[in-house]
């Protein structure tokens, strides 16, 4: 992601224009989902993807075509059915929709793009609305929208951009992507961009090694803390985009923590815990876990609840941190635990996607 807009800077600096392609709805099965992009440069070449196969074939022929015949951006649907998916080695069948969008040359464009490049790189979160269906001559039309609430550019109507600004702190903040009928008929595409979700590991142990490990895999920033230098250093921790040698407690009170942040408790003990855990409470990190048994946690919610902690706040604590999977070895363990915080970020439920038991009586009914 981080490239396209990249890219897109540095071919329009150079007087060249681009087609950036943005899947913005799907129904059924489809090989990508909301959000995945393909820029598609002057010279025919690109990055992103849309899936592969004839579909991201057909959108970057058309996006070559819509810059050879200099036209503007367009909305359109893409059925996949059997026999077209069964070309490309897909099982989909789906419907997969649009923005093409060419961008010949935009001050107001390159403004959005290095504040989504920004976001990207870390300093700050924004969002950006897109309209996809209104009438041609509007299709395409951005309006950016920051922290603070100050916007660029619009999509035509204060009532809409007032729609679009309700709607942009929860994507801003977790980088996500919705599509938007809005309630006066328009179509938008609400996308965010942020900072990489950031891991606080509170603790450099052998939990922590193999946590950091798999997050950094997933493509979470990682950040350790511990008042241990062997056990809060580089050596140990390659991955690790910051190490803090102190107290978690005290360096949980310095760096900044926002809401696409997800710290972890894991020291050396009941007591390290308990202190640390008080000082993540008072962040406004979007999950703290804490590990250890439910034991720890009863004795550890017992205290905080009697030096007035809100209740609200202390439900909303992963302790024991982790999804029940009967985790046993550290590499387990962390699995259990980057599992919940997938689950989390992404709004899953955590269950089983074995398909149930009614699917298989249709299944073997029409067999029969």
């Amino acid at each position: 992601m981080k490239n396209i807009f990249k890219d897109a800077i540095s071919e329009l600096r150079n007087g060249n224009p681009v087609v950036i392609s943005t899947v913005v709805q799907t129904k059924g099965s489809t090989p990508q989902k909301p959000g995945a992009k393909l820029l598609v440069k002057s010279d025919g070449s690109g990055i992103g993807t849309l899936g592969g196969g004839c579909v991201e074939g057909d959108i970057w022929f058309e996006s070559t075509q819509l810059l050879h015949d200099k036209k503007t951006s367009k909305y359109r649907d893409y059925v996949l059915n059997e026999e077209l998916a069964a070309e490309d080695g897909l099982i989909c069948g789906g419907t997969m929709y649009f923005l093409i969008d060419p961008i010949y040359s935009s001050k107001e464009f390159l403004t959005i793009a290095n504040e989504i490049n920004d976001a990207l790189n870390g300093n700050g979160s924004v969002a950006l609305a897109t309209l996809i269906s209104n009438d041609n001559q509007n299709i395409g039309k951005k309006m950016l929208i920051r922290e603070d609430g100050s916007i660029i550019g619009t999509l035509g109507n204060k009532a809409l951009n007032q729609d679009a600004k309700n709607r942009s702190t929860s994507v801003m903040i977790h980088g996500t992507f919705e599509h938007i009928l809005s309630p006066s008929g328009e179509q938008y595409f609400l996308e965010g961009f942020t900072n990489p979700p950031t891991i606080i590991l509170c603790g450099g142990g052998h939990i922590s090694k193999a946590i950091s490990s798999l997050a950094a895999n997933l493509g979470f920033k990682i950040i350790i803390t511990d008042d241990r230098k062997e056990f809060a250093n580089s050596e140990r921790f390659p991955e690790a985009k910051n190490i803090y040698l102190g107290k978690p407690e005290d360096i949980l009170k310095e760096i900044k923590i926002n809401r696409n942040n997800f710290i972890i408790i894991a020291t050396r003990g009941h007591r390290h815990d308990n202190v640390a855990l008080k000082a993540a409470i008072d962040t406004n990190a979007h999950y703290i876990g804490l590990l250890g048994s439910k034991r720890k946690t009863i004795l550890i919610y017992k205290e905080l609840l009697q030096l007035g902690y809100d209740l609200s706040r202390i439900k909303e604590i992963h302790a024991p941190v982790g999804l029940n999977i009967n985790a046993t070895s550290p590499a387990e363990i962390a699995v259990s635990i980057m599992s919940e915080i997938l689950m989390v970020r992404y709004g899953g439920t955590g269950q089983s996607m074995k398909i149930d038991e009614s699917h298989i009586r249709k299944l073997t009914s029409s067999i029969k």
